[in-house]
């Protein structure tokens, strides 16, 4: 076992540190009260080629490996989880779905957009009344021969508005259930496509999230990812692998909590010395790196065994449940450490205690994840 990072790894990891704290950090309080799309911060990572990390260079990509997309993701959810979300959506869910499965055709007039981060993309699964059970769509593709014609609406989509390229699950036979569900690339415009309000949330504010409403859309058949019936199956593969952008994400919001925790209590003081020096305090910083250490290497192995081509169904399901745990955990302790402090915003974690708690809602709440570890070892 080797827990050494490589010397590209290390060097992307100082460049992700870097953007974060001198282009994510200014402003970043600001972005959350007001709900700010973070626009130029986006076009700034696109530029760095964190849009497209794992995509391959002929296409615009980065041709990096899963655990660097991994780093990278833990360094800009220190400092601001909704920018990393946006980063998260377009690799995990957009890019590697398309590359992994889509036509080359697809892959040259959306990919090539998107790896570069001219083009933000958007993935469209959840529904009204199909959240976690991902089967019951209740959008329709209708075939009409050379195209579908769209019907429906989405609910809870990240880069809702901000998108161009849109990936959207959508039922073509419902007598074949799951069997008769595909996944359609729609783009911005479309007649018929309109997008919604967007939503008020407790946290990652800075993210766009919209539901979006299909009205007699007509799309290509050219547009269809995969075989027809293929959809279900894309949305189950694309989102393990998105639970391991989600699980980097968690650990890096933990790590930024317990890092702004960590030097505050090494300033702050009562009863005559710093208040690391209360075993209390220290106590709980102990119990804070610990767990993130933990999940640092649970969202490594998941990243690793993707890489290495290995099913990454259990790990990555593992990773985000106990990691979005901690994330949760550890930013409600730094909180606590920073008392009276800890609840104005000025001082960040109590955003952070926010923005911890999608983490472990989307991509799959921790109640689906624990569905996928038990039926993956009651399989063994």
């Amino acid at each position: 076992m080797d827990f050494t990072l490589s010397e590209e790894q290390l060097m992307i990891q100082q460049a992700a540190r870097d953007f974060a704290q001198n282009e994510l950090l200014p402003g970043v309080i600001e972005r959350d009260d007001a709900q700010k799309f973070p626009a130029e911060q986006v076009k700034k990572m696109g530029e760095l080629g964190f849009m497209g990390m794992m995509v391959a260079p002929k296409y615009g990509g980065s041709g990096l490996d899963t655990i660097s997309y991994a780093i990278v993701m833990e360094e800009l959810s220190k400092v601001d989880a909704s920018a990393s979300v946006i980063v998260s959506v377009n690799n995990s869910l957009v890019c590697w779905g398309l590359e992994t499965f889509g036509s080359e055709e697809q892959k040259e007039k959306y990919l090539t957009r998107l790896s570069t981060g001219q083009s933000i993309g958007a993935f469209c699964l959840s529904e009204p009344e199909a959240g976690s059970d991902a089967t019951s769509q209740k959008t329709t593709a209708v075939d009409r021969g050379d195209h579908y014609v769209l019907n429906g609406t989405k609910n809870w989509i990240t880069n809702g508005n901000s998108a161009e390229i849109y990936l959207v699950i959508a039922q073509t036979d419902v007598s074949k259930g799951h069997k008769g569900i595909n996944a359609i690339i729609v783009e911005k415009g479309m007649p018929g496509f309109e997008i919604g309000p967007k939503e008020n949330k407790l946290g990652i504010r800075g993210s766009d999230t919209h539901s979006l409403i299909f009205n007699d859309v007509k799309v290509p058949k050219e547009n269809r990812i995969g075989e027809d019936g293929f959809g279900f199956k894309f949305a189950m593969k694309t989102l393990a692998g998105g639970r391991i952008g989600i699980a980097a994400q968690a650990l890096g919001i933990a790590a930024g909590a317990y890092e702004l925790a960590l030097k505050y209590s090494k300033e702050r003081k009562a009863f005559g010395t710093e208040i690391s020096n209360h075993q209390a305090i220290a106590f709980k910083l102990a119990d804070m790196h610990t767990q993130i250490e933990a999940a640092r290497h649970l969202v490594y192995k998941a990243a690793w065994d993707k890489d290495q081509g290995n099913n990454y169904d259990l790990s990555s399901a593992m990773a985000k449940l106990y990691a979005s745990q901690v994330a949760m955990d550890t930013a409600i302790e730094a909180v606590q450490i920073h008392g009276g402090n800890g609840f104005v915003k000025d001082y960040h974690v109590e955003r952070m205690m926010r923005d911890a708690k999608i983490t472990q809602i989307y991509e799959g709440t921790s109640e689906i994840q624990k569905i996928v570890i038990s039926r993956s070892i009651l399989k063994e």
